[in-house]
């Protein structure tokens, strides 16, 4: 996995035995080489590269899955053959469920993935979804029901990455599972202390606890009409980004501090997800927080505070740490494709029926 936030590549290995038991046996963060980040940040945010370029990328990427896989696999003396089938991800280069023809694209070979690791591979875990009149996105709640879904309490599940996602998981098994994008995470966050600081994150928001939140520059990011928009709906980095706040931050006849910049960013954030549970899923008793965003204290506390009805905590009381949710939930949704089960929840993502996810890359030791 590989989320928005470009922070590096997991990989969990799990043992998926039945619908009922998932267990993790290691996982681990693999950084991308410097060149390539560079790289990858410059495609998304340009959002243009040539065909050439394009298909070097997937290759390279691809090649890089294959190797952290080899190696992850040597380091715990599990041999190619234990592994059932690999779920990659992969990076997203570009999510546009509404457009007039709509798709999510996804680089990071899976050919190349099967053939370096003979292992089987499945990948393309979106865009079966969109066909079938889905936003593709997001796709991590099915798990999350799957692994953190309660018959005695409703819960909120929060994915804080580059993009920050909820599921709501009611605990009447008639209710509906709703799951949606919610807006920005890190990925704002993230790209301001890039540039301003040269520091790849705001480690636990200390930056942002400095500066002084700016009321005006707050409202005008909430007006956005994306966080007004009813769900089913998902987003990424080719919205929220540094041209994104460039239109926010135009208004100002003066420049504003970019620390106090990063203090509203982490403010948007926490209110957006706030906001969002309580308009939502009013009546749960506890949120759980798992991605990136977990680690960010200055944003864990705010969020706490902006709920004080309900328990604040990470998965890890679950018992699935949260830096490892996401790739456990694409071994999961692997499995649910080498079984031919469907993958999709359609009131989360506004499909018109559940769909088999991914497409199934054979190897050399299984087909």
């Amino acid at each position: 996995m590989s989320g928005t936030s470009l922070d590096g590549i997991d990989i969990a290995i799990v043992d998926i035995t039945d619908d009922n038991a998932c267990q993790l046996i290691t996982a681990k963060t693999f950084a991308f080489p410097e060149h390539l980040l560079e790289t990858l940040h410059h495609v998304i945010s340009e959002q243009h590269c040539s065909f050439e370029q394009l298909g070097s990328l997937n290759i390279e990427l691809g090649q890089l899955i294959a190797q952290y896989i080899n190696t992850l696999l040597q380091e715990t003396t599990l041999s190619a053959g234990t592994i059932s089938a690999i779920g990659c991800h992969g990076h997203t280069l570009f999510h546009s469920p509404d457009s007039q023809y709509p798709f999510s694209m996804q680089i990071g070979d899976a050919h190349t993935i099967a053939e370096l690791t003979t292992i089987r591979t499945i990948a393309d875990f979106r865009q079966r979804d969109i066909a079938s009149s889905g936003q593709g996105a997001p796709l991590v709640p099915a798990f999350h029901a799957y692994a953190f879904s309660s018959q005695t309490e409703s819960r909120a599940v929060i994915n804080i990455g580059g993009i920050s996602n909820i599921s709501y998981l009611p605990s009447n098994n008639n209710e509906a599972i709703i799951g949606f994008d919610s807006g920005p995470g890190n990925t704002l966050l993230d790209a301001w202390i890039k540039q301003h600081q040269n520091r790849s994150y705001d480690e636990d928001g200390q930056w942002a606890a400095q500066g002084q939140v700016n009321m005006e520059l707050l409202e005008q990011c909430l007006n956005d009409p994306y966080f007004a928009q009813a769900v089913p709906k998902s987003t990424g980095r080719e919205y929220f980004n540094l041209s994104w706040l460039d239109k926010q931050l135009s208004i100002f006849e003066h420049t504003l501090s970019a620390q106090d910049v990063q203090a509203t960013l982490l403010h948007l954030t926490a209110q957006v997800i706030a906001k969002d549970i309580q308009y939502h899923c009013p009546t749960v008793s506890s949120v759980f927080i798992c991605g990136g965003g977990s680690h960010n204290k200055t944003l864990f506390n705010l969020l706490a505070s902006l709920l004080p009805e309900q328990i604040v905590t990470t998965t890890e009381v679950l018992g699935i740490h949260p830096d490892w949710v996401e790739a456990c939930a694409f071994a999961w949704l692997a499995y649910r494709t080498s079984n031919n089960k469907p993958g999709n929840i359609p009131s989360v993502t506004g499909a018109s029926h559940p769909v088999v996810l991914g497409a199934i890359y054979s190897s050399s030791n299984n087909s």
